[in-house]
């Protein structure tokens, strides 16, 4: 007899210790606070003690016991989809699990049936990955429209401006990587589809901290991947698909999982899958989506029991506070601060006068102060369990910047 793999007591529901300070709760679920200040969720987080415990646990047992237990990890994989749902309110049969926001978009960009003379609209500055596989569809004859930002905002009159009789989809980040800004996605979706345009949203840098209820909001496509801000391993992600798109997308790739009755290896037919799932063709990444979901259950957890908007009213309560101290310090913000709704996010990115941000980061990691070089300046992206006292870190070494403690002596 073996035992199967857990990395936890399944009878003891997530958050059942939480109590009523939840970003404590979470900040005792962080190993990385026992050595930095991390302000990089935006690159790549610390995967939370339950995705760490997951992994440790599948390693283990697969070491151990080979495929013994594959059905009961493939049931755990499955527990992501559900997660999902509980987290976006999408449909099960809309969710297709992905190892990246970049197999998400080009499920789409290479799904589509594009016409020579149809063409997208995206704004500039977007990250690489929501912009290549647009361009990739120009040997199409696709014409991609790239809409200039203002000062670091996408305004959807701006993106509306660019749409015509031709034109098949806008793709958008939730959040600007490097702006922090956050686009208005009711406004952009309504005025989408007044026009009869889809809607993509690459959703890495918001999935999980501001809410999204796909009941109301009816956007027609979301991806991301979860070892950002929801905390997971890298190449494990979700991508959503309307139901309605599903028989209007082409299949990029297909395998043995695409199809109906997938198990009978010997004995199945090539009649797609009628879910979302008919997208992930073969073999998952089963150890990461189990972590991912291990970590998403934090998240769920917290909803749950303090609303749809605490993780949100949290970490933009975070990155405010973190924006006040840093420019009281002496560094200059450059861009925003979006501080309105629906503009907010918990990404800051900052110059400070008279240091590269390359020199900053250095100085920063030899204090334990883990932050990016991005947008020209230096990126901060602040998570709820970060506390006053991370803040403080990183607003301290702005104060004793070489420069900065120069020209305001009252500082040294």
């Amino acid at each position: 007899m073996v035992s199967k793999p857990s990395s936890r007591d399944a009878n003891v529901p997530i958050g059942s210790d939480m109590g009523d300070d939840p970003w404590l709760w979470w900040r005792d679920r962080m190993p990385v606070t026992n050595h930095w200040a991390y302000f990089d969720h935006a690159a790549v987080a610390p995967i939370s003690q339950p995705a760490a415990e997951a992994l440790r646990s599948f390693a283990e047992v697969a070491a151990s016991h080979g495929d013994v237990h594959w059905m009961d990890w493939s049931n755990a994989v499955n527990r992501l989809r559900d997660l999902t749902v509980d987290l976006i309110h999408c449909e099960s049969e809309e969710v297709t699990l992905v190892p990246n926001t970049t197999t998400g978009i080009n499920l789409v960009a290479e799904g589509l049936v594009w016409k020579a003379g149809d063409n997208m609209v995206v704004p500039e500055g977007e990250f690489p990955s929501n912009l290549y596989p647009w361009l990739n569809q120009q040997a199409r004859g696709v014409e991609i429209r790239i809409v200039p930002r203002r000062d670091g905002r996408v305004e959807v009159e701006d993106l509306m401006a660019q749409v015509d009789e031709r034109t098949r989809l806008i793709s958008v980040s939730w959040v600007g990587y490097a702006s922090g800004f956050r686009v208005d996605l009711d406004h952009l979706v309504k005025e989408a589809h007044e026009r009869g345009v889809l809607v993509f949203l690459d959703a890495i840098q918001g999935l999980g901290m501001y809410p999204l209820d796909m009941r109301t909001c009816d956007v027609d496509f979301v991806a991301a991947d979860g070892h950002k801000w929801l905390l997971g391993p890298e190449g494990a992600g979700v991508a959503v698909i309307r139901k309605r798109h599903l028989n209007s997308l082409r299949c990029p790739t297909v395998g043995w999982k695409s199809v109906e009755n997938a198990h009978l290896f010997s004995g199945s037919t090539f009649e797609l899958r009628e879910d979302a799932s008919r997208f992930e063709g073969g073999s998952l990444n089963q150890s990461g989506m189990i972590a991912f979901a291990a970590s998403l259950e934090m998240f769920t957890a917290v909803s749950q029991r303090f609303g749809a908007d605490a993780i949100g009213n949290r970490v933009l309560e975070r990155a405010q506070r973190l924006r006040g101290l840093l420019t009281q310090a002496g560094a200059k913000l450059l861009f925003g601060p979006w501080d309105e709704t629906p503009h907010a996010s918990a990404i800051t990115t900052f110059e400070v006068p008279g240091e590269s941000p390359d020199d900053f980061r250095t100085r920063a990691l030899e204090s334990g102060v883990v932050i990016s070089c991005r947008g020209g300046g230096i990126r901060a992206s602040v998570h709820v369990y970060n506390d006053d006292a991370d803040l403080q870190r990183l607003a301290d070494l702005v104060t004793s910047s070489p420069a900065v403690s120069s020209s305001n002596p009252a500082r040294s």
